[in-house]
């Protein structure tokens, strides 16, 4: 069983060692709501809401904003040990605004699958013309009519930053390498947007100078990054700095917010 084992985290201490539960999760964060399966033992919900908890607040530090952003502004749910699919450990599902962890796997993909919920967020803030399934890194792409205004530039130069070479002319390599990837498997899946976007997220949260296995994993040593389905070299940089910029930008504004409603 996954969470059996330990996991790796180095960063500042988040409630020392105090217990935590989901409840306690959804309070913090503003949660329109969490589940959890009815197979999830009881020592395994409550392992997993202390990992989950300190993910969420390494998480929030890496990004520099308030719990508000975690939650989407409440608008996001989280499922623990429900709702599995087939060769999928954690998932995003638009249709319900919920990110799903698997009791037996999942750890690591936080970040992955949260980065999926912002970005589906985010498409009908960014652009004037979006139907309500469809992702802001996708209508970037397509050339959908965006809302003019600082923090939407900021995240079109992180699209732009990940799909696109320095000219801003071809793809870039993390494409060029999802496109090689897609052909080989027959199909189309590394190659998409909201996908190419969440893996460039897990590595900008990987290179932070937390640590946290259980949020992001894999975007260094594991088989796709070897394969160069993660940024890599110069491009690596790049991201992470139109991401860095980007989310200090959004957690500014988000703590004005905060601030001003107190």
């Amino acid at each position: 069983m996954v969470l059996s084992r330990q996991f790796y985290r180095q960063g500042p201490s988040r409630r020392d060692n105090s217990l935590v539960s989901f409840a306690d999760v959804r309070r913090r964060f503003g949660f329109r709501s969490i589940a959890v399966g009815r197979w999830v033992t009881d020592k395994e919900r409550d392992r997993a809401a202390g990992l989950f908890y300190d993910a969420l607040v390494d998480l929030m530090a890496i990004l520099k904003g308030p719990e508000a952003l975690i939650s989407l502004r409440g608008s996001l749910s989280f499922q623990y040990g429900i709702g599995g699919r087939p060769g999928m450990s954690a998932f995003y599902d638009p249709s319900a605004g919920s990110f799903s962890l698997a009791k037996n796997a999942g750890p690591g993909s936080i970040a992955h699958e949260w980065f999926h919920a912002l970005d589906h967020y985010l498409a009908q803030k960014a652009f004037s013309d979006t139907s309500q399934s469809m992702y802001a890194s996708d209508a970037w792409l397509r050339g959908a009519t965006p809302e003019p205004h600082p923090l939407n530039d900021l995240l079109f130069a992180c699209f732009k930053t990940i799909m696109l070479d320095e000219e801003g002319s071809n793809p870039s390599d993390l494409v060029t390498a999802s496109v090689k990837a897609d052909k080989t498997n027959g199909s189309i899946y590394y190659s998409e947007p909201v996908e190419l976007c969440a893996r460039a997220f897990e590595a900008f949260i990987q290179d932070s100078s937390i640590s946290n296995n259980f949020l992001v994993a894999g975007s260094k040593a594991s088989k796709e990054a070897k394969l160069g389905l993660y940024p890599i070299g110069h491009q690596r940089q790049q991201i992470n700095l139109a991401f860095e910029q980007y989310f200090a930008f959004l957690g500014r504004a988000l703590w004005a917010e905060l601030n001003e409603s107190e």
